[in-house]
Order: structure tokens, then C-alpha cells, then sequence
């Protein structure tokens, strides 16, 4: 009797492992512990985004060097600033992460961004770097520290493979990162002789920002424009030109129809419907550079720096996805040339140490709240000064309703439907007191300093309360010492995993296209 019992208690033990043994196999021991440990009313995880999201297989399938090549620069753009697009981007833009054109890129690396001044690089140093595979000082463009030697960069290194080249920006071609990929000289600020270097470089095709001094400093000089004429480039300035650019165009200097400050296209948040934007100049550059050697594409969304360094988070936010929307026409151009296209996206270095989360908010964020700017801190000022013009002795009063219309922020009285948007009583003193500052005069202590860094009173403390409110904070008003991140897809990306130093995103890309950097 107790073997027979033995023998069926063996039998049950059994059949329990064997079903144990099924379980385990369908649902992991840690999925069941992970399931277990997520309360009932907890909203499952968002999706991971892969490749599939913008039409591109997660890799290529063959190795060799890539005929296509696109290089795009977010100025001053780090992780801060990417992760701020993708919160906002989000559904509700407080607390989930949506995904960028390229952040959903299989291969991801970081990069340093010193220069041989400091650890706290200028754009001209920062883009020499990855143009040219070297470390300079600040300010310094395509040139060693001593003067006694110019490296070639990658743009020249195309072209004498025989592919075209083009350099497209938001900002003034002649401004530090377009000019280090053609130009070499000590100044950054020499733009008569940056601009007379750029007519004189055989890149096929420029589009985007301006020049700033076209006709030299004083005014004196031949006009950069005259000189582009001589050297056999079309000036397509209007938008019929600019959409009629293509393979048969020749060489091309695509000049945005719409300007702003310092010769440089509009901010997306104040440009007008309709308008031409850096994805249009992109895919313009795209028609003329197509060819059987292939091309090289620089792109640069040049203005989220202005904006960092404005603390204007709205406007960094919306030229980072300027950035994205350029991005999504190298994608497309990949989509085509699947085993032939290399896109690769960095920053040049970070600006104003933007950062998720500040001490007014504690855990939390209301990026929402950034939906309530319609315009630009630029645009802002110009429609401060246009109200300033106009009373003799302007008050908050006069102030609050073009401050309600431009930040979505309500005066502590206001029944705003928005509790999160109403101005506290310590907000609305930093108004009044900037106010003040603005209309009679910065005081030159260093709290003053701290305060407004230079930019108009009223329009950085506007900005500063809103993106705090939302849950943003800033260091500086300057660049900061942070890597960048560099994101990469196609023929070649896997170069550009790990840790490395900008200098090496040149050294990457000769190795990997074959062009001989010596």
C-alpha cells in the first residue's frame, strides 16, 4: 500500500515540474515578477520606436564605404535638448518621451567637445573638429593653433573623389560651422574673407541663411555676391528659383526669401505660413547633389544655439525639430538608397546647461505650458519695442495683454483656465522688477548680470519663469563642457558607436567613405 502511494505521489511531483517547466517556458520568471510588482492601475509602457516607425530597416546588409553622405549639426543641441523635443512631442508633453526622426536610429554614440582653449569649446573650434579632424583654438576656423597648418576637411576631401558636395544652414553661410567645412582662416569674425573663400571653393550647391557683410565690414568692399557671379554659381533667391534647383542647375546658392537678424532665416515660431524651412532646403540640395560619385551633405539647424543662449526653451525646442523635419529628408533620400546611405547626427557642442527639471518644480514637468508661446524671444523683443515706442510712460498694465498673446502667462488677478499659467505674486515682481531694467537702464551688478545675461530684461525673465514653470532650468548663458550625443543609420553607421572625441567624427567618416585624410 505505502509503494503504491509513493509511486502516485512520485507521478503528481512530476506532472507539477513538467507544468512548472511549460509555464516558465511561455512567461518568465521576470516578466511574472515584473507583472506582479505593477499595480492594476498603472498604464502599460509606451512602445519602444524602431526603425520600422520611419520606413528604414534596422541595418544594411553589406559592408563597404557609402555613397550618399549627410552630416547634420544641431548647434549647441545636446541631450537636454533632444530630450526636451521628445517630451514635447509626447501626447500630453508632461510624462512620456515621444521619438525623433533620428533618435530612433539603431546606433548611438557620445562624443567630447573640447577645443585647445577649453573644455568649454566656441562653434568654430567645435565644427574644425569635425570637419577637419583637429583641435584649434576658439574662434579659429580650418587651422592649426600656430597658423602653419590647413588640414583639408571632409568637403574637400569629397570633392577631389570626384562626388559633389553641398552646406545648407539656418544661420548665415558665412558663420562658423557652414564656413569650417570650406574655409580656413583665424577669425571666425573675418566674414569679408569667409565670404570671398566660399565663392571661391567649388561647393556645388549652398542653401539657407544669408551672408552677414556681403560687401565687407564697412561696406567697401566688392560685393560677395558679384564674386559668387564670377565663379559661375546661380543666386536662386526667390521661391520659385529655389524649387526650381536640379541636377542640370549647376552650381547653386540657394538664399532663403525670408531673412531675420544677422542675415539668418526666420525662427520656425515666428516664420510665415508657407514658407520656405531647412527640410526644403535639404531636399533641393538633395536634386542638385544627386550623381553617379555620389555626395556630401552638411545641414546645420544653427539657431537652437541662439535660442540656448537666450534661455528661450520654446524656440531651442522647436528649431531642434526643424532639425528632425531635415533629417526626415535624408531618410526618405534613404529609403531609396538603402545600401548606399550613410546619415549621421551630433551636436557641436551644448548650450546655456539646459536641463529636465528645475527647484521650482521638484519631480515634476508641464511642457504643456510651452505650447502657450507663439513666438520667438527675438520677435518678442521686437514687439516690446514696437509698445515702448508707443506710450510715453508704459506700465504692466500696458505689457500684460502682449505678454498673455505672445507666453500664454496670465497676470495673478487673471481667471486663466490654466491655474499652472497664472503669474505668482514673487513671477509678477520679477516682471515688475525687469520692467524697470528695461526701461531705465540695466544696474551693473552681478545679480543684474545673473538676471538677464546681457538680453533684454523683460523677454529673458519671460522666459525664464515660463520654462521654469514647465520644469526647465538653465546654468548659463554661454556654452557648456557636455558631450554630445551622435546618432547614426546606414553603410558604415556601426563606426560611430561608443565613446569618442569629436575629432574622430572626421576621422570616421574618411575611414569609412575611403578618402585618404593624410
Amino acid at each position: 500500500m505505502r509503494s503504491n502511494i509513493k509511486a502516485v505521489l512520485a507521478v503528481i511531483v512530476c506532472l507539477a515540474m513538467l507544468l512548472a517547466a511549460a509555464c516558465s517556458a511561455s512567461h518568465p520568471a521576470e516578466s511574472e515578477s515584473a507583472q506582479a510588482s505593477v499595480p492594476p492601475e498603472a498604464p502599460a509602457p509606451a512602445e519602444s520606436p524602431d526603425m520600422q516607425q520611419i520606413g528604414l530597416p534596422s541595418r544594411t546588409k553589406e559592408t563597404g564605404s557609402p555613397k550618399y553622405v549627410f552630416l547634420f549639426i544641431g548647434d549647441g543641441m545636446s541631450f537636454a535638448q533632444v530630450n526636451a523635443a521628445q517630451i514635447f512631442k509626447a501626447a500630453d508633453g508632461d510624462t512620456a518621451i515621444g521619438s525623433l526622426s533620428f533618435t530612433v536610429f539603431p546606433v548611438t554614440g557620445t562624443a567630447t567637445t573640447f577645443d585647445l582653449t577649453s573644455v568649454i569649446p566656441d562653434s568654430a573650434s567645435a565644427a574644425t573638429a569635425m570637419a577637419c579632424g583637429i583641435k584649434t583654438q576658439s574662434g579659429m576656423l580650418g587651422m592649426t593653433e600656430d597658423d602653419e597648418k590647413i588640414p583639408k576637411n571632409i568637403a574637400e576631401l569629397f570633392k577631389e573623389n570626384g562626388g559633389k558636395v553641398g552646406i545648407v544652414s539656418t544661420v548665415s553661410l558665412n558663420n562658423a560651422t557652414p564656413a569650417a567645412f570650406y574655409a580656413h582662416t583665424d577669425s571666425r569674425g573675418d566674414y569679408d574673407d569667409i565670404a570671398r573663400q566660399m565663392a571661391q571653393s567649388g561647393i556645388d550647391y549652398f542653401g539657407g541663411g544669408s551672408l552677414v557683410s556681403p560687401s565687407g565690414s564697412k561696406g567697401q568692399q566688392a560685393d560677395a555676391f558679384d564674386l559668387f557671379a564670377q565663379n559661375g554659381y546661380a543666386i536662386a533667391d526667390t521661391k520659385e528659383k529655389i524649387m526650381a534647383v536640379s541636377g542640370a542647375s549647376g552650381k547653386t546658392y540657394a538664399v532663403s526669401p525670408a531673412l531675420q537678424s544677422a542675415s539668418a532665416m526666420p525662427f520656425s515660431l515666428d516664420a510665415e505660413k508657407g514658407g520656405l524651412t531647412l527640410a526644403d532646403f535639404v531636399r533641393k540640395g538633395i536634386d542638385a547633389l544627386d550623381n553617379e560619385k555620389g555626395f556630401f551633405m552638411m545641414c546645420e539647424s544653427g539657431m537652437i544655439d541662439w535660442a540656448c543662449h537666450a534661455n528661450d526653451a520654446m524656440t531651442a525646442i522647436s528649431e531642434t525639430l526643424v532639425l528632425e523635419d531635415a533629417v526626415a529628408e535624408a531618410v526618405g533620400f534613404a529609403q531609396a538608397h538603402p545600401e548606399e546611405t550613410l546619415i549621421v547626427v551630433t551636436g557641436d557642442h551644448e548650450t546655456g546647461g539646459m536641463a529636465i527639471g528645475c527647484a521650482d518644480t521638484g519631480y515634476n514637468t508641464r511642457f504643456s505650458l510651452l505650447k502657450g508661446q507663439t513666438l520667438s524671444y527675438s520677435a518678442f523683443d521686437a514687439a516690446f519695442q514696437e509698445l515702448k515706442k508707443s506710450k510715453t510712460q508704459l506700465l504692466m498694465s500696458d505689457v500684460v495683454p502682449l505678454i498673455k498673446r505672445s507666453f500664454g502667462l496670465a497676470a495673478p488677478d487673471d481667471t486663466a483656465e490654466n491655474l499652472y499659467a497664472v503669474l505668482t505674486a514673487d513671477e509678477y515682481q520679477r516682471l515688475l522688477d525687469a520692467l524697470e531694467a528695461s526701461l531705465n537702464g540695466v544696474p551693473g551688478s552681478d545679480e543684474a548680470k545673473r538676471l538677464y545675461g546681457g538680453y533684454e530684461p523683460l523677454t529673458v525673465t519671460l522666459t525664464h519663469i515660463l520654462d521654469n514653470k514647465a520644469g526647465i532650468g538653465w546654468t548659463t548663458y554661454a556654452h557648456t563642457g557636455g558631450l554630445v550625443p551622435v546618432y547614426a543609420y546606414g553603410r558604415g553607421a556601426e563606426m560611430f558607436a561608443g565613446s569618442y572625441d569629436n575629432t574622430d567624427i572626421f576621422k570616421k567618416l574618411a575611414k569609412v567613405c575611403g578618402l585618404n585624410a593624410d
